[in-house]
This record gives structure tokens, C-alpha cells and sequence, in this order.
């Protein structure tokens, strides 16, 4: 059952912005280079990991989303994310971490690896059960 439903579970998570990290993205730069230049930016890990995966480079891809999904985690909990409840995709800073929860999930899925990939889904139906369909993640 999800949180969204429980009026006594934790309340929504929502990460600050990662503003130049945002904005260096939509202006084209390259996303190592803001993934190198603020490093806790999700999102720019979650570009890319999804980049990775459309070429082929499912390892890489996997790295890159687990890079990004630690990083998401550290940011969670400095949030007061306890490891459960709702995180909304919504919220467009919460995004670059399920972003790289779907990611990691694809690429688990690909190289076989069950138990992460039900894993990954299971957290991101816990985070926002709109997510997986969201970012197409079967």
C-alpha cells in the first residue's frame, strides 16, 4: 500500500533544487561535466545512465544510475527520508533519483539480475506509484 493513502505515514519528501546543475543540462552541457561539477546532481547521472542504455552500454548505464541513486539516497535522508514513503515524481527535484531508480532497474532487467529489479520497482511503486509508469519502466 502506498504512503500517499496513510494521513498517519511520513510526509512527501521534497529534494532542493540542484539549480545549475538544471540549468547547465537544458543549456546542452555535457552531463559529465555537470555531473563532474556538482556530483550530488541526480539528475545529471540519470541522463547519463538513460543516454547509456539507448546505445547499448548497459553496464555503464547501470553504473551511472547507481552513482546517481546513492547520491539521490544521501540527498533523501539529509531530507529526512527514513528508507520508505513518498518521494512524488511531481516534484521535479525528486525526478533525477527516480530517474535512476528506473535506469537501474532497465538495466538489471537486462543483465538478468531479478532481485534488483523487483528491488527497483518495489521502491519506486513505495516512492510514487505513478513513477514507474511515468518513466516507462514495465
Amino acid at each position: 500500500m502506498s504512503s500517499f493513502l496513510d494521513l498517519l505515514g511520513p510526509q512527501p519528501i521534497r529534494l532542493p533544487e540542484h539549480a545549475e546543475a538544471e540549468a547547465a543540462l537544458a543549456d546542452g552541457v555535457d552531463p559529465a561535466q555537470v555531473a563532474a561539477d556538482d556530483p550530488a546532481a541526480s539528475v545529471a547521472w540519470a541522463q547519463l545512465a538513460e543516454a547509456a542504455l539507448a546505445d547499448g552500454a548497459t553496464i555503464t548505464a547501470y553504473a551511472y544510475a547507481r552513482t546517481g541513486y546513492h547520491r539521490g539516497l544521501d540527498a533523501l535522508r539529509r531530507s529526512g527520508w527514513k528508507g520508505f514513503g513518498p518521494v512524488p515524481y511531481g516534484h521535479e527535484p525528486n525526478r533525477g533519483f527516480l530517474r535512476c531508480v528506473a535506469v537501474l532497474a532497465q538495466a538489471a532487467r537486462d543483465i538478468d539480475e531479478q532481485d534488483e529489479y523487483a528491488r527497483c520497482l518495489d521502491l519506486l511503486e513505495d516512492c510514487d506509484p505513478r513513477a514507474a509508469s511515468e518513466l516507462g519502466v514495465e
